[in-house]
């Protein structure tokens, strides 16, 4: 059975599934013979996102109480139990995915494996629902959908006290089903036969016609008969795709002159279709329509800022296409979501196409990706004010990546300094990943390294140009850090004088060096390992050594005498403007005057020591080695 029978009253969001409702009812209640997992699948625009959010209506208690559940066919509404896990990967990557989850359950895990190994060793089974896996991913050509079903469903999957609902694209939900033993796992295709819903489309069709739910009053609307009849025919021409009942409806409605009910020549069997329909409806050419929404279709993230559509649509057609655009409104409405953004500046309109399988079909049309990412990721270079990062549209900062790595360009961009500090590290962390390492120039790499830290931290521009400022000047790339200094027109809490890439640090203290003619050289002695080139013996063979450096003026003092070196007394310590806070990845310098924290500097590897000189020069030890740090006290927006 394929709807909902006479006797029971249909999902009110759903209106229809019956099948696929009882097979995942009978999952979620456990019940005698269903299976641990269930994949749902189905092309593009099959409805299997609509499928999941009316079920997951049924799972919630709150929800539940929205619903008319006593109408509705016993053997669709899943036992009342307490909510699943739900961690949404929409513009996630897989590694948040799990992390979301080990949050949801409270686990004390600190690795990917523990995560497992603690959901394995539960006593009770987990249900866990993910949704909308083709949308994971900040960037949409790093392959995150795959990477989640990989690294994050098949172990979730293989795991026993797991049991798990995924909405996955055919060609993963085939990968992710053939790891599983048989009996374990049941797929769910919504095209296929025994799943697919034709009565619920022609309701839904008949639904989306009706004025009482919003349609505009139309012969072919207000009249029961005539509406009854178009949204049958949609519903019939539409097969198994639910997304193209709801492009013809919308073509239908935004644009009715001239449309005849009777004719289904006017409507569409596919997304192709409904494309080209529309277009020579409306005396357009179905190429032109295609150009407009190529940019929607290349998008990241939410969608482009309205104010680029006509520059980018321009770009992909190497045309002006700003007339186009002005009078193709009605043209491309049908297929365009708008949504309301609130920013710093108040707020701004964003455009999306209204379902990927959109993007899937208007990409396939053109004649190279790569080669329109590339005129779109000019177009975005070009709309950067005075080439100055930090005044760029937060769209084109923040995704000009995801455009250059589909085009192959990626690396060429990756060379100036302003775009690492001031892009999100999110998406530019994701595209750079993606990217052979081989491929990647030094400046890449370094960042590559730092992005973790300012992931984890959502660091503030100010806070990740300090922290990649440091790494340059450790990884040997002091004219990036010179550029960050200098270039970016920001007040850095410290500079860095010098890193030493040494390893086994133990100990590092700040002190000055008399000379003979009474001045003072100010120096920094290291802790290090016997052996170390350019360190001192110290004690006994095999015991550690000291390394003397200056602190100030990069150079090893290999001469010099560590007896000979004074250090500051307590008395002078507790005098000194600035104080010294440290934890295990984290040192926060702040004034004893008011104890306003000036600078907060964190690390990847734990500190292994750490040193403040009387006037602001932070010596620090980490394991990768050790480095010299010119405090400034004007940093006080750092304090977290």
């Amino acid at each position: 059975m394929t709807g909902s029978s006479e006797d029971f009253a249909p999902h009110p969001h759903i209106g229809g599934r019956t099948a696929a409702l009882r097979a995942l009812t009978a999952w979620r209640g456990a019940a005698v013979g269903a299976p641990r997992v269930v994949v749902v699948t189905g092309g593009s625009g099959s409805g299997r996102s609509r499928l999941l959010t009316g079920f997951l209506m049924l799972c919630d208690p709150e929800y539940r109480k929205q619903l008319p559940l006593d109408e509705m066919d016993p053997s669709t509404v899943p036992p009342e139990l307490p909510a699943p896990a739900v961690p949404a990967p929409e513009e996630l990557t897989a590694a948040q995915v799990l992390w979301l989850l080990a949050d949801h359950y409270e686990l004390n895990a600190t690795s990917v494996e523990g995560v497992y190994a603690e959901l394995a060793a539960l006593e009770e089974p987990v249900t866990v629902v993910v949704p909308d896996v083709d949308r994971a991913g900040p960037v949409r050509a790093a392959g995150e959908p795959a990477r989640l079903v990989r690294e994050v469903l098949a172990p979730l999957a293989a795991t026993e006290t797991v049991r798990l609902l995924a909405e996955v694209p055919r060609p993963l939900a085939a990968e992710l089903a053939g790891g599983l033993p048989s009996g374990t796992v049941q797929v769910i295709d919504l095209d296929e036969p025994a799943w697919a819903d034709p009565e619920g489309l022609v309701l839904h069709a008949q639904a989306a016609l009706d004025p009482r739910f919003g349609a505009p009053e139309l012969p072919f609307t207000v009249d029961p008969a005539a509406r009854l009849a178009l949204g049958t025919a949609i519903g019939r021409r539409a097969g198994t795709s639910p997304l193209v009942v709801q492009l013809a409806v919308n073509c239908v409605l935004m644009a009715p002159e001239g449309f005849d009910p009777d004719d289904e020549r006017f409507l569409p069997t596919s997304v192709s279709e409904a494309l080209d329909l529309h277009a020579g409806r409306l005396g357009a050419d179905p190429r032109t329509l295609r150009l407009l929404l190529a940019p929607l279709a290349l998008a990241e993230a939410g969608g482009i800022p309205v104010q680029l559509w006509a520059r980018l649509a321009s770009a992909v057609a190497e045309r002006d296409m700003s007339q186009e655009l002005a009078g193709g409104m009605l043209l491309a409405a049908p297929f365009v979501q708008p949504e309301e953004q609130d920013t710093e500046d108040g707020g701004r309109t964003l455009l999306r196409l209204l379902h990927p399988a959109l993007a899937d079909e208007i990409r396939a049309g053109l004649p190279g990706v790569a080669a329109a990412q590339t005129q779109i990721a000019m177009a975005l270079l070009e709309a950067v004010p005075e080439q100055d990062w930090g005044k760029a549209d937060p769209y084109v900062r923040d995704h000009i990546a995801g455009h250059t790595l589909e085009a192959g360009l990626l690396p060429q961009l990756l060379t100036d300094p302003a775009l690492f500090v001031h892009a999100d590290p999110v998406p530019l962390r994701a595209a750079i990943e993606a990217v052979p390492t081989e491929e990647l120039g030094a400046p890449a790499r370094t960042y590559l390294r730092t992005a973790p830290l300012l992931t984890r931290t959502q660091a503030p521009v100010l806070l990740r140009a300090a922290l990649l400022e440091t790494a340059f000047v450790e990884d040997g790339l002091p004219e990036y850090a010179e550029a960050i200094r200098g270039r970016l027109g920001l007040e850095l809490p410290w500079q860095t004088l010098w890193s030493l890439p040494l390893s086994g640090v133990t100990a590092v203290t700040v002190g000055s060096l008399p000379g003979p003619d009474g001045s003072a050289t100010p120096v920094a002695v290291l802790v290090v390992p016997a052996g170390t080139p350019g360190a001192r013996p110290v004690g006994a063979s095999g015991d550690p050594a000291v390394l003397v450096h200056g602190l100030v003026e990069p150079g090893h003092l290999g001469d010099a005498d560590p007896e000979q070196i004074l250090r500051p007394s307590e008395e002078e310590r507790a005098a000194a403007p600035l104080g010294l806070s440290r934890g295990a990845d984290y040192l926060r310098v702040w004034e004893r005057a008011d104890r306003t924290v000036v600078a907060a500097l964190i690390s990847d590897t734990p500190f292994t020591a750490a040193d403040l000189s009387l006037d602001g020069v932070l010596l620090l030890a980490t394991e990768r080695g050790a480095k010299a740090l010119r405090i400034h006290a004007t940093g006080a927006e750092l304090a977290s």
